[in-house]
């Protein structure tokens, strides 16, 4: 598969290095062009490429990897959504106040993303864990449990199996708006560092 990356941090570098073992392929985006990643591509190596948010849109799979305070201005920079799978893994955290998670009883975190994407089939992943815990691609290392949500079950699936050959454990929590509100920072299920042995989940 392909993977277009909106935002070129440690969030889209570490899922990109993830996948690149297994011969999926990674286009990373930023705002600032293509031209200022050539290190960072050079870094991963075979299978990745720069280019701009709307060829990273244009791939199978778009990964959502930016600030919060940047979420409308990254998805404006793609004109249409519609019928794209997009992954989100954002959370709502103030820049300059992390601590300041806004109003977290309304619409989930993942809804706000989709009505920002209309037509987009958002699914909720990568949120729940810093990326220090799954720092280690190689394949024999313990399977770190990575939950996701959406709308779209067909969707969650194929997701679900990618994650699963990259060597993750996922569990599907169900929509945005039950499993995104378990999953969201300020969630029961945020920050939890759960690992699969032997099929029990410790």
């Amino acid at each position: 598969m392909k993977f277009g990356f909106i935002g070129a941090g440690v969030v889209a570098q570490t899922i990109a290095r993830h996948v690149l073992l297994f011969g999926h392929e990674v286009l990373l985006s930023n705002s600032r062009g293509p031209q200022t990643l050539a290190a960072v591509v050079d870094k991963l190596g075979q299978g990745a490429a720069a280019g701009t948010p709307q060829q990273a849109a244009d791939q199978d799979v778009v990964v959502l990897s930016v600030a919060w305070a940047d979420v409308p201005e990254a998805l404006a920079s793609v004109p249409d959504w519609s019928g794209r799978t997009l992954i989100d893994a954002t959370n709502r955290i103030e820049r300059n106040n992390p601590r300041d998670l806004g109003d977290i009883s309304g619409r989930t975190s993942s809804e706000i993303v989709a009505d920002q994407a209309p037509g987009a089939k958002v699914v909720k992943a990568f949120n729940t864990v810093p990326m220090a815990w799954i720092d280690d691609p190689s394949p024999n290392r313990l399977k770190t449990v990575l939950f996701i949500s959406g709308d779209d079950a067909v969707v969650k699936q194929a997701l679900g199996e990618v994650l699963e050959q990259v060597g993750f454990a996922a569990v599907d929590l169900g929509s945005l708006a039950i499993g995104g509100r378990l999953q969201q920072v300020g969630g029961p299920l945020a920050a939890l560092n759960l690992t699969l042995v032997d099929r029990f989940v410790l």
